[in-house]
């Protein structure tokens, strides 16, 4: 006899879509026999593993027999040591993508509601939904967050506001002052995530883990997926007081780090010269396709990221689905709302000219 396992699911899962990831090199390849794709769909770092992480890795081999650390301990001691906290106040994920639903999963209930910006990480609605607490995406203001209006968007069932700073997929980025004024209007019982998972490529950062001592009720998600450059071993954290990194800490999944990632993690932690490489090379990218984009005509939103969101000036899935013919991935955000935009991240510069040399193609550039 059949059973409808849909209808004893969760209200909030049986409508819940699945998370859209960038689109795989290897999938691109089976589907369309390419070679030499360039996949600028993921924000991920061009430059690949460092030789002091990939050293730091080898040299975890011989334990791969043994359970990780499930507290993390060199890890912890080594973000505490660099942000001036305690060790207690930071809570590890496999990436920040699982802090982020870690603190869903704490805090909020189907009784209550979470506020985000309209083009905001599209993973702060799946995650209200799953929980089934009501989701309240508050209309953007030039491409980014209207903090007024996100404070005049709470209500008594308010529980938790996610931030986005620099925000994906739109790179806009929030000041100092206009985040201190919206945290002091926001009551201390509602947690405020700031999701500052491209923080290291803003070129103005604020020290806001010091902010935790005059807001206990902010929580800071940080990642090494992005500028670290270890997007494939998903290790992220959140900084917090100690009490809420306590309650985080009961609903984290024991070993949800491992050993190798944490090996890294740390070893990342150390490697200055790679972090500068890092964000040089963004910068660089960054004005070579703003240059393009503007010579062409083509609207962009300046972004503090490593990526860069323009408007095709069409319905864009045409447009991604040409560029994978060619063997160029980027990131389509019609899920967004931006049906006519395109995520391009930013690559080593062979890799922007080879998106650039496409989409003139595709486009028809200059005719």
């Amino acid at each position: 006899m059949s059973c409808d396992f849909v209808a004893l699911a969760n209200v909030g899962v049986q409508g819940l879509h699945p998370y859209q990831a960038g689109k795989p090199v290897d999938e691109l390849e089976r589907e369309l026999g390419l070679t030499n794709i360039v996949k600028l769909a993921s924000n991920e770092n061009p430059l690949g593993p460092s030789d002091v992480v990939k050293a730091a890795i080898s040299a975890e081999f011989a334990e791969l027999t043994r359970y990780p650390d499930a507290n993390g301990y060199d890890l912890k001691t080594a973000l505490a040591n660099k942000y001036q906290i305690n060790t207690n106040q930071i809570t590890l994920g496999n990436g920040s993508n699982d802090v982020l639903e870690i603190l869903a999963r704490t805090f909020v209930s189907a009784q209550h509601e979470v506020i985000f910006s309209q083009y905001a990480f599209v993973v702060y609605p799946l995650v209200t939904q799953s929980i089934g607490a009501k989701a309240v995406a508050v209309a953007a203001k030039d491409w980014g967050h209207d903090l007024d209006a996100m404070a005049d968007a709470i209500t008594d069932k308010t529980k938790m506001i996610f931030i986005a700073n620099p925000n994906n997929p739109t790179g806009t980025c929030l000041s100092s002052a206009q985040l201190l004024a919206f945290l002091a209007k926001v009551p201390s019982h509602i947690i405020v995530v700031l999701d500052e998972a491209y923080y290291e490529y803003a070129d103005e950062q604020a020290d806001t883990v010091a902010w935790l001592k005059q807001f206990p009720n902010l929580v800071i998600t940080r990642t090494f997926s992005k500028a670290y450059g270890l997007a494939a071993l998903r290790v992220g954290y959140a900084m917090s007081n100690d009490v809420i990194a306590d309650l985080l800490n009961r609903v984290r999944q024991p070993f949800n780090c491992n050993s190798l990632a944490i090996a890294a993690a740390c070893a990342a932690l150390q490697d200055s010269e790679y972090l500068a490489r890092s964000v040089a090379l963004n910068q660089q990218g960054m004005k070579d396709l703003e240059s393009f984009f503007t010579q062409y005509d083509l609207p962009y939103i300046p972004s503090k990221g490593n990526f860069i969101t323009f408007d095709t000036g069409r319905d864009a899935n045409p447009v991604y689905n040409q560029l994978l013919q060619l063997g160029v991935i980027v990131r389509p955000i019609g899920g967004y709302g931006m049906p006519n935009h395109l995520r391009v991240s930013i690559g080593t510069e062979q890799e922007n000219q080879t998106f650039k040399a496409a989409l003139i193609n595709v486009l028809e550039l200059g005719k």
